[in-house]
């Protein structure tokens, strides 16, 4: 599944002490990606020899034994000849799953730094924590981590039917299985409950945990459930959701290409019990 931590990959968050030679570079510019007009990312020792100005670089551990970092490009960066900005979404078939599982944590790893430079309790610029992924405000103590919004996402299942809505961000036709974020104070399983009640008006049981999935746009953290319809009938508020309906398995409406997201896995679980059921 994609963006999961590839096996060769050891995070890390301060590089050894003898790091020397070609390092791979995740340089970000407003949630683009610098790689070169063959598709690759940057592998060499500094960026300096690109004429980049670079804010801040991050350790984030070595990928095969490469080192690789991430940094965060200067405001009004312009790619240099043999290079070009690109977001993370078209690299997917281009980049080794690899790099775009380590780039989804650059990415993630520069909004972090971009949003937390000054303390949320006093103001005070923050600094970076040594031995851990933190910034500390030297004023006040306060703590911040990289951040995570934790969300559900659930195939809602009627026998051999599944739910399927339309949010309004949609391109047009296309369906999807109902997701939402995690609110504090709640659990995962209370939050499938929530969610499904409040977008479509309907109950559900036998909740049940399928994967996982960080999605770096921007930063959260995809949970993904299967779920039995109890009742109800489907209730639409025409804002987070515009339509909503079950589908067998052989009479399904637009949905989103290929295996990208926990959506499309939870939706490809599905249809391949049904087609075991004969």
């Amino acid at each position: 599944m994609p963006f999961r931590t590839p096996e060769t990959f050891v995070p890390g968050v301060h590089p050894p002490a003898q790091l020397s030679g070609a390092r791979i570079w995740f340089a970000v510019h407003q949630r683009t990606l610098l790689v070169t007009d063959e598709g690759e990312l940057p592998s060499m020792p500094s960026l300096e020899a690109l004429g980049l100005e670079v804010l801040s670089e991050h350790y984030l551990g070595e990928l095969d034994g490469a080192a690789c970092v991430a940094a965060c490009l200067a405001p009004g960066a312009v790619a240099p000849p043999g290079t070009r900005l690109m977001e993370l979404r078209p690299l997917l078939g281009q980049l080794h799953a690899s790099l775009t599982a380590v780039a989804g944590r650059a990415l993630q790893v520069i909004e972090w730094d971009r949003t937390h430079r000054f303390c949320g309790a006093c103001a005070t610029p923050t600094v970076n924590a040594t031995g851990r992924r933190a910034k500390v405000c030297p004023a006040c103590g306060h703590e911040s981590f990289p951040r995570l919004s934790p969300a559900i996402i659930v195939a809602v299942e009627r026998g051999d039917e599944i739910l399927l809505a339309r949010s309004p961000h949609f391109p047009p036709g296309v369906h999807s299985v109902l997701a939402g974020f995690v609110d504090p104070g709640e659990s995962a399983e209370e939050a499938v409950h929530r969610e499904v009640f409040e977008e479509v008006g309907l109950r559900v049981t036998n909740v049940r945990y399928f994967d996982s999935q960080p999605w770096p746009f921007p930063h959260s953290l995809m949970m993904g459930f299967q779920a039995d319809y109890v009742s109800g009938d489907i209730r639409i508020d025409n804002e987070e959701i515009v339509s909503a309906a079950f589908f067998r398995s052989d009479a399904l409406p637009t949905l989103f290409p290929g295996r990208v997201s926990i959506s499309q896995w939870l939706l490809h679980d599905f249809l391949l019990r049904q087609r075991a059921k004969g």
